[in-house]
Formats: structure tokens, sequence, C-alpha cells
């Protein structure tokens, strides 16, 4: 059963949005009493479609969000196939919150396209979202430079010169920690200064092993490996 997002309710059903009336009228080709899943505030609905496309609700499903460390992962701004890429599978992996940032390697400028952008972004986690059935979609947040990333929780950052810092030993001693930060350097990596502000800012520098991974890799291998350590 196909699921969609709701922000608004009246009485006893969904209006959705243009986009997924066009989804439902135009790809799926569904009609009057079709049934749709439909999330609204964290909590899922079984509804059925009207003559307006509307959802009218027939039944709450009992479905609870298990409670997890909060995700958050950085990542450069890149190229859009490989951005779509990394959205798709960090949502489909239950990462709660992006932050795209500034690398002094990026290769991709957006000067002037930032609201855009991320809007594209967002609804690229909607769509993930809704596809593998979760009841939240990831927020995007708004660009930052590295030396903006103060946050509170444990702090780590993917790096090519630590060695002896590994991922497993940095989650192992902090598993009762509710929050997680993860910085994901661009393609050819941070710049030394770059990792060095995120230090000053207390993240720790971890190693993914002797392989050095593409930059769409490493946010799955994170993501995997701390769904597996965290469950």
């Amino acid at each position: 059963m196909q699921r969609y997002f709701s922000d608004i309710k009246k009485d006893n059903l969904f209006l959705l949005k243009d986009e997924d009336l066009y989804h439902i009228k135009t790809v799926m080709r569904m009609g009057v009493n079709d049934k749709v899943e439909v999330v609204y505030k964290e909590k899922l609905y079984i509804c059925k479609l009207d003559k307006d496309y509307n959802a009218i609700i027939e039944q709450e499903i009992n479905s609870t969000i298990v409670n997890k460390i909060e995700t958050v992962l950085c990542v450069p701004i890149l190229q859009e196939q490989k951005m779509s890429f990394i959205l798709q599978k960090a949502t489909e992996l239950g990462i709660d919150l992006i932050i795209p940032i500034l690398t002094l390697r990026s290769m991709v400028k957006i000067d002037g396209k930032e609201d855009k952008k991320i809007e594209r972004w967002q609804r690229i986690c909607k769509e993930a979202s809704e596809q593998s059935k979760r009841l939240t979609i990831p927020k995007i947040s708004e660009v930052k430079k590295i030396t903006e990333l103060k946050m509170d929780g444990l702090k780590i950052v993917c790096s090519t010169k630590e060695k002896n810092i590994t991922l497993k030993k940095v989650l192992k001693n902090n598993l009762k920690c509710d929050k997680i930060i993860m910085v994901v350097g661009p393609e050819g990596g941070l710049t030394e200064k770059e990792e060095e502000n995120l230090v000053d800012l207390g993240f720790i520098p971890v190693s993914l092993g002797n392989n050095i991974f593409r930059v769409e890799t490493v946010p799955i291998y994170l993501l995997s490996i701390l769904n597996y350590e965290m469950e």
C-alpha cells in the first residue's frame, strides 16, 4: 500500500499535497475507494480515497517510533546524482537530520540557489521516507560552514589520517549517548585545517579502515554500523 505524509487533517479526512495527488492519479492510477497509508503527526492511518482524492480515515494503526539515538549527518555539497543517492540511502537507514556543509574541496557551489536546493533535497527525503515506510521525514538544515557545527552529543569526523581510533572503539565507549553527529569529507578529503577546526569543536577523528571509500559510500557504511551496534 502506498504511503503519503499529510500536514492537514479536517474532521475524518486528510488533505494531500499536490505532488502526492499527481502521483496518486497519474503514476499509481488510483480511484475512488482505493486504499492508501497516511502519516500524520508521526501516526499511521489506513485511508480510502474519495472522489476529490482526499484520504478518508478508516483505521488508525498502532505504530510507535522506537526510542533511538538521534543521528545527524554532515555531508559536503556534491553533484546532484551523488547527493540524491546519499539522501535516499541515509533516509532509508534512519537518519534524523542532514546538514549540508561547505568545504574547501567541495566541487559544487550553490551561491544564490540554496533555498531551491534544500527544497529539492527535502522532497527526496520525503519520497524515500514514504518508500521505506518511515513515520518521520529527515530534516535538511541550512548550509553551514565547518566552524558552525557547534552541537552537543557524540561527535565524530571520518579521517584518512587517523589510523588507531576506529568507529567501533568510539561507539563501544559511548553506547549510552543520545545523539551522534557524523561529518563526512568531500572527494579528496577534508583539509588538515578543516579537521583541526572540527577537533577544536570536540569532534573525534575516526578511521574507517584501510580502504578509502567514495564519499557516497561513507554514510551507508557509518549508518549500517551504527544501526547494528545500537540495536
